[in-house]
């Protein structure tokens, strides 16, 4: 087996799995432009959003970091910002962020090329030009230690816990021990296991920090229970969840941690940060799928591992995301969006090990070229900043 795929070698010694034009809007003012700059030019993505402005503090530090650090994902060749020029984040603050990578970077202000029009033109223009020139550069060679993946599930069912997360353990315990890095986050979906992860971790001080981050979600949670005028609203596993066969958040929760396998935590690491060390890493972060995804590509994840029960279509732009299901029966009604039958385990035609095997190699033609259903169907549904409360 070999243990090395070909991706796009980038100037700051990170490699990419994609060679695409990003176009991110500074603030949700400029998205409009922004996607119509996209829609023009073959090979590129944009990422609409509704922040960037009448934000304060912590929240609008936690935008303007998520949308750096998106930018600085290796699987994007060139970025062209695209900004209307009042906004509290700044589009020049944003490419100056982005600009240490050293790709190919544009900056557009509508307010001050006249009007949509103008920065349509001008924002088509940089992409072009960016696009010509990745277009030149050629996969080579690289070692899985260049690799980072995100740990994401949605649609959770019975067969998530029981196959498809299990699965996916063994396969990210397989890239960390050549090196790779793997990235577990959905705290609200770790909510009683602190106490199992926090014996993986590699040292006291990492076992203190996921005990912190574990116990500060809860916290939040009780509170918003609290609050809740509506009983239907206080529930922390969804009715498709229920449907699944899962009966609480503590079971959630324990087929959740699956995912991440059975190597040591060696740090965690704040929503949408670079991480200072390889290895096994427990991000803070929401629940929701679309913030986990946002929140593990800004902190450096060339695609997402996702195992899905219940089925379900979504991706993020300019990323792939490989769906997998324990169920064969959702894989059989969802073939068209689901890339992995973990449900061949249930059916007794493979053991967990060998499904993790399967996984770890299709991440590795994924991260050669071959597109993932997401991909070919255009999903990017899963781009989503997070608001602090």
């Amino acid at each position: 087996m070999t243990d090395k795929f070909m991706g796009y070698w980038r100037k700051d010694g990170t490699v990419g799995v994609r060679n695409i034009i990003a176009v991110i809007p500074s603030v949700f003012c400029s998205s409009k432009v922004a996607e119509r700059i996209a829609a023009q030019v073959p090979g590129s993505v944009f990422f609409r959003h509704p922040v960037g402005c009448s934000q304060v503090g912590e929240d609008l530090e936690v935008t303007a970091r998520t949308l750096i650090q998106i930018g600085k994902n290796p699987n994007f060749a060139g970025v062209v910002v695209v900004g209307l020029g009042c906004e509290r984040f700044s589009p020049y603050e944003l490419a100056e962020g982005i600009a240490p990578t050293q790709k190919l970077l544009g900056t557009v202000v509508i307010q001050k090329e006249g009007d949509s029009l103008a920065a349509i033109q001008q924002g088509v223009k940089y992409a072009k030009e960016m696009q010509q020139l990745a277009s030149r550069q050629q996969r080579e060679e690289a070692d899985v230690r260049h690799l980072t993946i995100g740990l994401n599930c949605g649609g959770s069912d019975m067969t998530s816990g029981l196959i498809a997360n299990p699965a996916l353990g063994v396969a990210s315990d397989m890239l960390v021990s050549r090196g790779g890095t793997s990235i577990l986050a959905e705290i609200t979906e770790l909510i009683g296991t602190e106490h199992i992860l926090a014996r993986r971790a590699a040292n006291e001080q990492v076992a203190q920090e996921i005990y912190a981050i574990i116990a500060a979600t809860e916290a939040k949670l009780e509170r918003q229970v609290r609050e809740s005028s509506n009983v239907k609203r206080t529930h922390l596993i969804s009715t498709g969840n229920y449907d699944g066969g899962l009966s609480s958040v503590v079971e959630k929760s324990l087929g959740s941690m699956k995912k991440a396998g059975n190597e040591k935590f060696s740090g965690t690491i704040k929503y949408a940060e670079t991480p200072k060390t390889k290895g096994l890493l427990l991000m803070d972060s929401p629940g929701q799928d679309g913030e986990v995804s946002t929140g593990q590509v800004a902190a450096g994840a060339q695609m997402i591992l996702f195992p899905t029960g219940r089925g379900t279509p979504t991706g993020f732009p300019g990323v792939p995301v490989i769906k997998i299901t324990g169920n064969p029966i959702t894989f059989d009604k969802m073939k068209e969006n689901i890339d992995i039958n973990a449900g061949e385990v249930l059916l007794h035609r493979k053991t967990l090990q060998q499904m993790g095997e399967q996984i770890y190699r299709e991440m590795l033609e994924v991260a050669s070229g071959k597109m993932v259903k997401a991909e070919i169907l255009g999903h990017d549904e899963q781009f989503c900043v997070t608001r602090m409360p």
